[in-house]
């Protein structure tokens, strides 16, 4: 009998450093220090703040895992949910278009916490990345666009690849992967009500998934037992969350397709819903020169998805939650040309962005919607004030695979974020960036921030 769930326990318990090619372990060095930068530019704010309060209130005052935000150490744990709490916060982290999915916040720093304990290599940490994000993205494929429709992947399939994750640090064999699945899985939340009330959840899933896959991980050490069907079974994820889950999604091509090579970086501080058409729509403003006024209307061309996470958010009052409006978004890329932490800050609730906002409008188009999730294009139709109407088409937003950040680039974002609201220093960040792009030859993780 078909067990797809064994065959993904499998693999991630078996993944070795030499399986890996040298182009995938890169691309993990390039998101390690995406998520870096990402952790310390969303350590400052409230909700992260809070959960970071819980962590030191609940968990021991020292231990040997790095707590990015509060710059204190801690058990695994509490220093995993503080950090992915934080990494997910200004929408700068990594996603995966196939799977709707953010690997990086719910990987990394499990890991991180996990490999700083137990005394592993540098190389033991990108292994165990790897493996995170190889299961974390099938299982969010495997759950569909049915799911993504009322669950927060991140959420979800997060917390299988924090699971993931862990076990391979901990040196889980087969069986004991799949237990660890099995008790991730059956933990398994996260839900979009929250975007209607400006809430804080979203920091909740990914750090819920952290420490809940870290636990499920560290529970099937110790001879804990999980279901083995976690994923496919009759009373598993697939049949309480998804209509249209694809049982083959998880095991395509284990060992030769290496999905890491197919999350995209974050360009714009913003949903990734709403990045293909600000492309588009800078695209427009740039090359015919136009300012704000100039700008009678837009019309933003997008897949179901996108409608789904952002139509609710129709008046935000939070900048977290502006960041999921399409016409904040978009009146920021015709205001500044970019829609950066900055520019959301200081713009968000300004009464010229809020009237371009009102001029935005999301229409249903079936080419873009029949390429979602595996291809996102951008589409918008402005409609200028002088009469005239124009069009633009962007088929790879900046920061996807096929239109990718060189290291230069993800530098210069690291060093950005990372001293966003003076939460390190350029030097701090300076070292973090030579630690992560030496981070194969070292034997000891240790810490990114003395």
């Amino acid at each position: 009998m078909s067990h797809p769930s064994a065959d993904l326990a499998t693999f991630a318990a078996n993944l070795a450093y030499d399986d890996i090619p040298a182009t995938v372990l890169r691309r993990a060095e390039d998101l390690l220090l995406d998520t870096l930068a990402s952790v310390l530019a969303g350590s400052s704010a409230r909700a992260v703040q809070s959960i970071a309060r819980f962590a030191d209130a609940m968990g021991p005052t020292s231990g040997p895992a790095e707590n990015m935000v509060t710059r204190k150490t801690s058990s695994p744990l509490f220093a995993a949910m503080a950090n992915a709490a934080a990494a997910h916060m200004v929408e700068q982290d990594d996603v995966h278009n196939g799977s709707v999915f953010h690997p990086a916040a719910v990987v990394f720093p499990p890991a991180i916490a996990t490999a700083q304990a137990l005394g592993r290599s540098g190389k033991d940490l990108l292994v165990a990345c790897v493996a995170g994000y190889e299961v974390g993205i099938r299982v969010g494929e495997f759950l569909g666009r049915s799911h993504y429709k009322i669950f927060h992947t991140t959420g979800t399939a997060g917390t299988l690849a924090a699971a993931a994750a862990v076990g391979r640090l901990l040196n889980l064999n087969s069986d004991q992967m799949l237990n660890a699945f099995g008790s991730a899985g059956t933990q398994a939340a996260g839900l979009w009500e929250f975007l209607r009330d400006a809430a804080d959840s979203k920091q909740l899933h990914t750090a819920k998934a952290a420490g809940n896959g870290l636990m499920a991980a560290y529970l099937a050490h110790d001879g804990f037992t999980g279901a083995h069907r976690i994923l496919e079974g009759l009373q598993g994820m697939a049949a309480g969350m998804s209509s249209d889950a694809d049982p083959a999604k998880l095991t395509d091509r284990l060992n030769e397709r290496w999905t890491v090579l197919e999350t995209s970086f974050k360009y714009h501080a913003s949903c990734r819903h709403t990045h293909p058409a600000a492309d588009a729509l800078l695209e427009i403003v740039q090359a015919h020169a136009l300012q704000p006024d100039d700008i009678a209307s837009v019309v933003a061309h997008v897949h179901q998805g996108a409608i789904d996470v952002l139509g609710p958010v129709v008046n935000p009052t939070t900048v977290h939650q502006s960041k999921f409006s399409m016409g904040t978004v978009l009146g920021l890329i015709a205001t500044h040309r970019r829609a950066g932490l900055s520019e959301f800050d200081a713009g968000f609730n300004d009464e010229a962005i809020k009237a371009f906002r009102d001029r935005v409008t999301m229409e249903l188009d079936a080419e873009v919607d029949q390429a979602y999730p595996v291809q996102w294009i951008g589409k918008v139709t402005v409609h200028t004030r002088d009469g005239k109407t124009l069009d633009a088409r962007v088929d790879e937003p900046k920061g996807d695979p096929g239109n990718t950040l060189s290291r230069d680039e993800i530098e210069d974002k690291a060093r950005r974020l990372g001293t966003y609201r003076n939460a390190a220093s350029a030097d701090e960040v300076q070292a973090i960036i030579d630690k992560v792009w030496q981070m194969a030859e070292m034997p000891l993780l240790g810490r990114f921030i003395d």
